[in-house]
């Protein structure tokens, strides 16, 4: 590699003038080439890095501290476990969150760092922001759009983009100017609580996948010959307890990912179609996502009414694509949410479920919301036309049965009776 040629490239782009630039800052390869960029290019004469904290791991925060000293500069660290929890991973749970098969992640956490740095970098007076984003990618969409819609006066630095360096040019002039770098796998990985991405745009047509590159999957030939039992209880849609014991959202799914990954659960190898209509073979590890929606999906078709799953897959398909597309901001979304949550609170319900060499099957289910009545469906008992005077009924807060004789599909929004014929 040619580095002359690198920072003649460097040097023929025009840059802007700035001053005081806010970072997001992670320890990755492009934050921290960012910060050496920012002083020897960009000539800022102040760096605020900012750091937050949205699951990825106590592992990785530290590594990325231990980065920071070595570049000189002193992240401020933002915690947003809670806030991802509580606000982004219950609505993609009420949402079945999914864009082609990826369990939307990364397009949500790039959305919240993107809104609290631009937040941030207003407040504290800067005159720019900068994010390591490749011109090939989503996140540039994704950050930029955040950035503008929060912060926008500021300049936006976006120097892997602007410079067009390849991932092998980054490379080189991190060793070239001491910049710590430690990817076990080019293109590295971005890892939230709820799904972690390995190697973007990195990963070959056919290439194979060495098995150190998985935190919590374990390939079914290599799980556990015997199977692993598990309880999961949900109420108003989002999972609250495990084997018995109430959990935390962020304690289940971190239980989840162990115990699913270990039994060969959440792999995903798929073509992603991007924002830019380009489409990439992508890998993701993601086995409490994986066990959790399955589950959902399952527990809603048990409870809410034909109309209401039909229409929300609408609702579904059109959310995720707002979020992955870095609209996650966009009002449109927030009314998609308001139509979500009002469909939750009957998908109440416990299952009994086998984990085994990748495979996920429900033993038993039990919900009281549930609109599973077998006493009418079931070819063993006489019609409902034979029956005069059964009643079928779901009346949240209220006795099954209390509303009314048998009638021919009668729906209250207001109080969710069904009725079905």
């Amino acid at each position: 590699m040619n580095m002359k040629a690198i920072l003649e490239k460097i040097n023929n782009t025009p840059v802007p003038k700035v001053k005081k630039v806010a970072l997001a800052y992670s320890g990755g390869l492009d934050s921290s080439l960012a910060v050496a960029l920012l002083r020897r290019v960009y000539k800022a004469k102040e760096i605020v890095a900012i750091t937050l904290d949205i699951g990825q791991g106590e592992e990785e925060i530290i590594e990325s501290q231990k980065k920071a000293k070595v570049l000189g500069i002193e992240p401020i660290m933002v915690d947003m476990k809670k806030e991802f929890t509580k606000n982004w991973l219950t609505r993609a749970i009420y949402a079945n969150s999914d864009y082609l098969g990826y369990p939307v992640s990364t397009s949500m956490t790039r959305q919240i760092i993107a809104k609290k740095v631009a937040e941030m970098a207003a407040k504290m007076g800067c005159d720019a922001i900068t994010e390591g984003s490749s011109g090939k990618g989503n996140d540039q969409y994704r950050m930029h759009n955040v950035f503008k819609t929060f912060a926008p006066d500021l300049k936006i630095l976006v120097p892997v983009r602007d410079f067009d360096l390849t991932r092998v040019e980054e490379e080189e002039l991190c060793r070239y100017w001491d910049v710590p770098v430690t990817e076990t796998i080019r293109g590295g990985d971005d890892k939230t609580m709820w799904c972690r991405s390995i190697a973007s745009g990195a990963i070959g047509l056919n290439q194979e996948l060495p098995d150190d590159i998985w935190m919590w999957y374990c390939p079914p030939e290599d799980a556990p010959d015997k199977p692993e039992i598990i309880e999961i209880t949900f109420q108003d849609g989002i999972p609250v307890g495990l084997n018995k014991r109430n959990k935390t959202l962020a304690q289940l799914i971190a239980e989840l990912n162990v115990l699913g990954g270990r039994n060969g659960i959440g792999k995903i190898d798929m073509f992603e179609d991007g924002i830019m209509d380009l489409k990439s073979r992508e890998i993701y590890e993601a086995p409490a996502a994986t066990i959790i929606l399955k589950l959902h999906r399952d527990l809603e078709q048990f409870c809410l009414t034909k109309d209401e799953v039909q229409f929300k897959k609408m609702v579904e398909q059109k959310w995720a694509y707002l979020v992955y597309h870095g609209f996650a901001y966009h009002p449109l979304r927030a009314a998609l949410d308001a139509f979500l949550k009002t469909t939750q609170d009957v998908v109440n319900g416990t299952y009994r479920v086998k984990l085994y060499k990748g495979n996920i099957d429900i033993l038993s289910r039990e919900s009281k919301t549930s609109l599973f009545y077998p006493e009418i469906r079931s070819i063993a008992t006489a019609s409902p036309s034979t029956s005069p005077g059964l009643k079928l009924a779901r009346i949240t807060g209220t006795p099954k049965g209390a509303a009314s004789t048998w009638t021919s599909s009668c729906f209250s929004v207001a109080s969710r009776d069904c009725f079905v014929l």
